[in-house]
Formats: structure tokens, sequence, C-alpha cells
């Protein structure tokens, strides 16, 4: 409870950056420090990630195609961990970089045009349901951190998720990508290029929901920003 009240106490702290911004000095470093671990200490497992530097990424890889948005080891699954004094090691020894959650561990993520999103949290919302936490990925993004469907007794029932997130899987699930085992999103507070980021709207210390009281709302929200952009504009979400 103690640890609950000081994390919303951050979130309603006035503060640059909030979208995810350089966070620059030490009273925000702390902040930053202090957020990452709350995310860990609610049973998020962390790993490091790239970050913005220049006009590329930290990965120096010529052409990078996401800049600051994937982890710096190939072997991010095995790394990523909830015990925080290795977290606190990598922010020790990697000020910069961003963080990554693994999904299909203790949570699933289910990522939806922001637009979409916020008219589905409003929906939920209103009709009493629990939402649990959910972050913004600036400009065009929206994720619901939700109980993981983890590895099912019967393998014919898992899926990974990229079978919903490739483009012939559109019209079945238009702009909605669902993380689960093998995946991973980055986790607030993230940097990510021209002072984008990832951010908190609400905290990892709300309970995470089953994912199908979320998932019809969120699928017809997004059904709907399909229908009013037919040229399927929305952009595709980070992760893997």
């Amino acid at each position: 409870m103690e640890r609950k009240s000081r994390f919303s106490q951050w979130l309603r702290r006035p503060r640059s950056g909030a979208g995810g911004g350089t966070g620059t000095g030490a009273a925000s470093e702390a902040a930053r420090e202090e957020l990452l671990l709350a995310a860990a200490a609610a049973g998020f497992p962390l790993a490091p990630a790239a970050h913005p530097s220049g006009y590329g990424c930290s990965c120096e890889r010529i052409g990078c195609p996401t800049p600051g948005r994937h982890p710096v080891s190939f072997a991010w699954q095995t790394l990523a961990t909830t015990d925080a004094e290795k977290v606190t090691a990598w922010l020790r020894s990697q000020p910069e970089a961003n963080f990554v959650t693994a999904t299909g561990i203790a949570h699933d993520v289910l990522d939806v045009p922001l637009e979409a999103g916020r008219q589905a949290l409003e929906r939920l919302q209103k009709a009493g349901v629990e939402t649990g936490p959910v972050a913004t990925v600036a400009p065009d993004r929206m994720l619901f951190f939700t109980a993981t469907r983890g590895t099912p007794d019967d393998e014919d029932e898992w899926w990974p998720c990229e079978l919903d997130c490739h483009p012939e899987t559109m019209d079945e699930h238009p702009g909605l990508r669902w993380h689960c085992r093998g995946s991973y999103v980055l986790l607030p507070p993230s940097r990510l290029p021209e002072e984008s980021g990832v951010a908190w709207l609400q905290g990892p210390e709300r309970p995470l929901p089953d994912p199908l009281t979320l998932l019809e709302t969120l699928t017809d929200a997004c059904a709907q920003y399909a229908g009013d952009r037919p040229d399927h504009e929305a952009a595709w979400p980070i992760g893997r």
C-alpha cells in the first residue's frame, strides 16, 4: 500500500517531459529510477533497451529501423528481470537506456492506435470495467497491460503475437496487436526520437485485468478507427 501511495503521488507531480522527454537533472533521474523500480516491484520483467542518439539510435546500426525502440541484447528474454538490484545496476551503468518489459511472463499487452484506445478507455471506465495499467506511446499508440495468457496447457490454444499483426490480418484485427509470449513493449518512461516518448496514463500499481474483459471494446474501437481510415494509415506498434 505504501508503494502504491508513493507511485500515485509521483504520477500527480508536475514534471517536464511527461511524454517521455529527456529528463535531465538529478531530480528527474531519481524520479525515472523510482518509476522503473516501481514497475519492477509490480512484477514487470525489465531489460535494457536502446535510446535515441543524435539523429539515429544508440545501437549505432546504420539506418536502424526502430531507433530507441529495441532491446540492447538479443538475449533480452533471458535478461528480463524484476530484481531491484539488477535493475538499479543497469540504471547506474546505462543511465540513458530505455527499458523494455517482456510480455507473456507476468503480463500481456494489448496495443492499439491512440485514438481508438482513448475511445475504448472512456467506454470501459463508464461501464465500470477495471482497465489496469495503461501507457501512451507518442504520438499514436496506447498500451493496455493485462494479465497474461502465459503458456496454456493446450499449445493449440496459444499463438505468438506475430500472428495477429501481419498486414494480411488487418481486417480481423484492425490496428490491434496482442503482445504475449516472445514479445516486448517499451516501458515508461522511455525516450523516442523527435521529443516523443512512452508515459504512464494509469500506473503499474493497478491490478492487471483479464484481457478478455477489454478485448471486445478495444476491437470495436479499432474497427471503427480503421473504418474511418480506409487506407489503413494507422502506424504499426512498437515492440517485436
